[in-house]
């Protein structure tokens, strides 16, 4: 006995089949271009009120834009005052149910602006080290010619008992592995 998904006689062509056989094809709807929605793009005060929920009065600025972002889903912008983010933009991204005059506020928070003041693009370790930031293996600040900071005696006291500062540190260079305590 056979299940009708293991049917191997051939006889039945399946949907596939007649794709490649040169069916003719439903052709797929383009997607749309979001029409405006007044009620949306009139609710800036429902949007402000929700960037209030997260930031004081002060930091909010005038309105900016209001953007169509798809069906009944439009984004608010306005000024932001907040130290360290010059340039940046408080948004509320706000949204309704089909034939519904009800307002929610569905996202907030901030976004640079053209003129925002961005951090540098992240670059990997390896491509920030340039090779002056590092010294070929084997050669130490003693080898160049520099002196250790420290007593000259070899004694981590001064004359007058004090322990100098640095005392029973190690140095370690770059690239060098630390030699490990011994417990005996």
């Amino acid at each position: 006995m056979t299940s009708p998904t293991t049917d191997t006689t051939g006889t039945a062509p399946s949907t596939t089949d007649e794709a490649q056989q040169g069916a003719p094809r439903k052709p797929r709807a383009a997607r749309r271009i979001p029409k405006t929605d007044v009620v949306l793009e009139a609710a800036s005060e429902r949007a402000r009120l929700g960037v209030l929920e997260v930031a004081p009065e002060e930091q909010v600025g005038r309105h900016v834009s209001a953007v169509v972002e798809g069906e009944r889903l439009v984004t608010h912008r306005f000024e932001a005052f907040v130290p360290g983010y010059g340039g940046w933009q408080w948004f509320a991204t706000v949204a309704r149910v089909a034939r519904s005059k009800e307002v929610t506020v569905c996202e907030m928070g901030l976004l640079p602006s053209a003129a925002s003041l961005l951090a540098p693009e992240w670059l990997p370790w390896s491509e920030r080290v340039r090779p002056e930031d590092s010294q070929p293996e084997g050669q130490s600040a003693v080898q160049q010619g520099e002196q250790q900071p420290g007593p000259a005696s070899g004694s981590s006291e001064s004359s007058d008992g004090a322990v100098a500062a640095g005392a029973g540190t190690t140095t370690v260079e770059a690239g060098e592995v630390p030699d490990q305590p011994t417990i005996a």
